[in-house]
């Protein structure tokens, strides 16, 4: 039976993945934020999955915004990465999992969840940097195979926190029945709080995206009661990406231990952080 090992929570915003390829994470901008990484990838590098879960959104650059569904799931072999318009970034393309990818699309499908299917898929900054993040080098792989679970935080209607937290519970039965003995690990991305255009460009709450770290660690049904309103109006038109940690946190137990969690400000004009659990039981003392 396959288990989920641990979550991690981390933005995506593009920003990072630049200061990384261009060898900036010593920069005095940037040093703040991946000093905060530092502990978490330790404990990663010790505890490698079999397979990875990617729940990202796509930004007009791996499918087009003429048709942009609610959720989706890659089931391919492979993924490129997307050349975002100056370039792929030199990370390696990313190994999928088309028999898990498969199993989950089919038992998610049955608990009323019809996701649109990807056969073909380039992945943007939203799924290579949070690569990234857990794996800073990379080398000529990743540590895993990684699976692509899509949202739609960009048009109107989003779907909401509640809808997100019941798909990563679904998500989190539909691994658990998998019959191969595999370790899942989840990473739920976006967020925090940023606003990038509009008359409040730049707007970050602090207090919102404090409330919301606790919240996802002790009390995620919390978040699930907040409206999309309420996440734009709290966290920024951007900041609902945040919804996307819900599916990651609701695919675990009620109770995990978190292992280490960082927040940094500014972040290419965002709230940027990291949070990590563990999803195992704690050891007997």
């Amino acid at each position: 039976m396959a288990e989920v090992i641990w979550g991690l929570a981390t933005s995506h915003v593009p920003s990072i993945g630049a200061a990384m390829d261009r060898g900036k994470t010593e920069d005095p901008n940037w040093k703040g934020l991946f000093d905060g990484y530092a502990p978490a990838r330790a404990w990663l590098a010790e505890h490698k999955p079999d397979v990875a879960i990617v729940i990202y959104n796509d930004h007009a650059n791996g499918i087009d915004l003429d048709i942009v569904p609610t959720f989706g799931i890659g089931t391919a072999e492979r993924y490129q990465v997307a050349d975002e318009g100056f370039g792929k970034r030199p990370v390696p393309d990313v190994v999928g999992d088309p028999d898990l990818s498969l199993h989950l699309l089919e038992q998610l499908v049955d608990e009323g969840f019809d996701l649109t299917v990807f056969q073909e898929l380039d992945v943007d900054h939203g799924f290579t940097v949070p690569l990234s993040v857990w794996t800073p080098d990379p080398g000529e792989a990743w540590p895993c195979p990684v699976i692509p679970l899509l949202v739609n935080v960009i048009q109107y209607p989003q779907p909401t926190a509640a809808r997100c937290y019941a798909l990563g519970q679904a998500l989190g039965r539909a691994i658990a029945a998998y019959p191969e003995d595999v370790k899942v690990a989840i990473l739920g991305t976006g967020g925090m709080s940023h606003q990038l255009a509009g008359a409040r460009a730049g707007f970050i709450n602090p207090d919102f995206d404090a409330m919301f770290l606790e919240a996802i660690e002790k009390d995620p049904a919390k978040l699930t009661a907040l409206s999309r309103e309420d996440y734009i109006r709290e966290a920024g038109s951007e900041g609902i990406e945040m919804i996307m940690w819900l599916i990651m946190r609701g695919a675990m137990n009620d109770q995990v231990t978190k292992v280490h969690s960082h927040y940094f400000v500014p972040a290419s004009n965002t709230a940027a952080a990291i949070a990590l659990f563990d999803n195992r039981e704690p050891e007997p003392a």
